[in-house]
């Protein structure tokens, strides 16, 4: 009997090609700040703590709320030295920076008491923390510690929707199919890569189609107008 494929997966799809290309065209364009971050080899906290300033906020105010707030704290005990109030002015304004302030605190009391001070490399450990869900889990995974992983954020889930390549309602599900059908050379790379791409180019609504080199391959799932 024949075993079904993964959800949604077209098999015609130029995976390599279409990943080539799009690398190629990020060195146009700026690196995400928390891989600017990873570049600058900053340890998994630090990684963590920058993807979780990042959810909901644009990638320049988490780059320089990122800085901010590692001037006076750089570890789980340096951050424990913070108050709530502290840490809210040093990230501000940053999305649901009063939540994020918390979070980060009782991220570091955990982390302390449970991990000896150091960030866990296990997946399910990373989502027992407040705030963690498996995108900043992936990303400490592969940024911090250098494991395999497949952070899915929405421009991952909405373009390799949009190519055709999975079909998938939210990211977690489109992170369990390219599990399964995306090469493991590009698990890592996959999210800089997209994120950069979908933020100039692959944009939500207009796409620039008649300035990408995928434009003949993509099925252009969802997409009503482009430019």
């Amino acid at each position: 009997m024949q075993k079904d494929k993964p959800s949604g997966t077209d098999d015609a799809f130029p995976i390599g090609r279409a990943l080539s290309a799009v690398r190629k065209m990020t060195g146009r364009w700026k690196t995400p700040a928390v891989t600017v971050f990873a570049n600058q080899r900053r340890s998994a906290f630090m990684i963590l703590v920058s993807t979780v300033l990042s959810l909901r906020t644009k990638d320049e105010t988490t780059g320089v709320a990122s800085r901010r707030l590692f001037k006076r704290a750089r570890t789980p005990r340096g951050m424990l030295r913070l108050s709530v109030e502290e840490i809210v002015e040093l990230i501000y304004p940053v999305g649901f920076y009063n939540v994020k302030a918390k979070n980060l605190l009782q991220i570091s009391e955990i982390l302390i008491e449970r991990h000896g001070g150091k960030t866990p490399k296990d997946m399910e450990a990373l989502l027992s923390l407040p705030g963690v869900g498996r995108k900043t889990a992936n990303l400490v995974l592969t940024l911090g510690h250098g494991l395999p992983g497949i952070c899915v954020d929405i421009h991952v889930h909405r373009i390799t929707n949009r190519w055709g390549y999975v079909t998938t309602k939210n990211p977690d599900q489109t992170e369990f199919a390219l599990r399964e059908i995306l090469p493991k050379r590009y698990w890592i790379p996959i999210n800089d890569w997209l994120v950069s791409y979908g933020q100039n180019l692959c944009a939500p609504t207009s796409p620039k189609c008649s300035e990408c080199p995928i434009e003949r391959h993509c099925a252009k799932v969802g997409v009503t107008r482009s430019r």
